[in-house]
């Protein structure tokens, strides 16, 4: 088995739109890694992210910025040979962007974060109330650098390599 480097955008960008949710990566006030899960929006090299106004990560964005922020495809074991442990391993895709939080204030532009977050879940329009765009926080990504693997995959050599790459 092995693991592929995936370069072409369109492959990346699916893997990222399999997703419900990701992972995202902060150090907190202590200097620990912390990491949540978080539904997202995606469009033009931006992940959107929204919370609450307060908290831990809020707290640990504003002393460090910087976050990475993982996308994991499903997984499933595969194996090789079926009577060789060693043979066995995770088959599956993930995605890792690294970028700088900055967190959106601009009422009109928060109300375009949340349509694009709202997209990638339900086809339905919202408006959304003063209130409530007021209260959340949206966070912006611009995404610094990204890479992609497939793993668990066949060796090119072995039959069937081209059917088994799967997103």
């Amino acid at each position: 088995m092995i693991t592929i480097n995936i370069e072409e955008r369109h492959l990346i960008e699916e893997i990222i739109s399999k997703n419900t949710i990701c992972y995202v990566g902060m150090i907190d006030k202590g200097g620990f890694p912390y990491v949540i899960p978080m539904n997202f929006g995606y469009q033009d090299d931006v992940i959107y992210l929204h919370s609450a106004q307060e908290g831990k990560s809020i707290e640990s964005l504003h002393i460090n910025p910087n976050v990475c922020i993982t996308f994991c495809g499903e997984s499933s074991l595969t194996y090789q040979n079926e009577e060789v442990a060693c043979s066995y391993r995770m088959k599956g895709s993930s995605v890792i962007c690294r970028g700088k939080v900055v967190f959106e204030e601009d009422y009109d532009n928060k109300v375009k974060a949340l349509d694009i977050m709202m997209k990638k879940y339900t086809t339905r329009a919202f408006t959304y109330s003063k209130p409530a765009v007021n209260n959340v926080k949206i966070w912006k990504v611009e995404i610094d650098s990204i890479s992609s693997k497939v793993f668990g995959v066949p060796h090119p050599n072995s039959r069937n390599y081209k059917d088994q790459l799967e997103f």
